[in-house]
């Protein structure tokens, strides 16, 4: 027979109302202001959690820690990284702690639960070299390399994350006095200073090629091909290409040349409050990573180089 308690806890557990994410992700964007990517990666995890649990009769909103540590250990078991199973975990404490509040449920099941160890994993930073190769591969001849070439400029002279960059209207930049205006996370904005190169890129696209991609006109700076805002993975397959083309092995996303950015600048004596600014990091902690990059790469040419190295 089993005992009192299980039967109460079923009970309460038909009792509860829908595991509701999107609530919860609606509260979570009003709270916390948090980016469309970030809301789509809450909402995965804890769509994945939520299959798993049904799977094994089990409710997000009924589970218990036991079956948070099953759920947990089979994705070890299929090969996630502690950073992948942090963030996994992270969603769910979020959204038990919601539920807690909003006292739908009593206990939040997650509060026994160990976050992963994460190791310091250092950004792949490229060359000054390897900048110029692929700033170069571009074809400015056509419109559409001309528009990537401008686009590959603002982006290594400024940080910006690729969706700030594919989302910057003609009022974002002030090309006389050099700055752009950035929305970033949680929609707070930052001024960033534009080179006298990326400058001149701008000019040259808007000048030469941007009417023929919105020939109806727009606000959008870098239009797609169809006259539209672009997609991230169409700048990401495009960066995968000119990286071929500038005969780079190293592998290169868009958040590569971020990273090339604040490296390069903390390699050359930045102030790093500046640099976190200029990044839109809210935390100076979250900047200080650079720091040890260039140390790193200090390192790696003292031991490539120095003959005792």
């Amino acid at each position: 027979m089993r005992p009192p308690s299980s039967i109460k806890k079923e009970q309460k557990a038909a009792t509860l109302p829908p595991d509701d994410i999107e609530q919860y992700l609606d509260a979570m964007w009003l709270e916390r202001g948090l980016s469309e990517n970030s809301l789509t990666a809450y909402r995965n995890d804890l769509v994945a959690a939520q299959a798993w649990l049904v799977e094994h009769g089990k409710r997000l909103l009924s589970a218990q820690a036991t079956d948070l540590y099953g759920y947990m250990a089979k994705r070890f078991t299929d090969g996630i990284s502690s950073r992948s199973a942090a963030r996994s975990l992270s969603a769910l404490r979020g959204y038990y702690r919601y539920q807690v509040i909003s006292q739908i449920i009593e206990e939040d099941p997650t509060a026994q639960l160990e976050h992963p160890k994460l190791g310091r994993t250092l950004p792949v930073v490229i060359s000054t070299e390897q900048v110029d190769a692929l700033l170069a591969a571009p074809d400015v001849e056509t419109t559409l390399g001309l528009r990537d070439r401008a686009m590959l400029e603002v982006l290594y002279a400024t940080g910006l994350r690729i969706s700030e960059l594919i989302n910057m209207q003609l009022t974002s930049i002030n090309l006389r006095q050099g700055l752009v205006k950035v929305i970033g996370k949680g929609d707070k904005e930052r001024l960033v200073p534009l080179g006298e190169s990326a400058i001149y890129w701008v000019e040259r696209f808007s000048a030469d090629a941007r009417t023929d991609l919105m020939p109806a006109g727009g606000s959008v700076l870098f239009p797609s091909r169809r006259g539209r805002t672009m997609t991230r993975q169409t700048f990401w397959h495009a960066i995968k290409r000119y990286t071929i083309k500038a005969g780079i092995t190293v592998n290169i996303s868009p958040h590569t040349l971020r990273h090339a950015f604040a490296t390069h600048l903390v390699d050359n004596g930045a102030d790093l409050r500046a640099v976190q600014m200029m990044l839109g990091h809210s935390d100076l902690s979250t900047t200080q990573i650079y720091t040890h990059v260039a140390q790193q790469r200090l390192q790696n040419l003292v031991w490539e180089h120095h003959p005792r190295g």
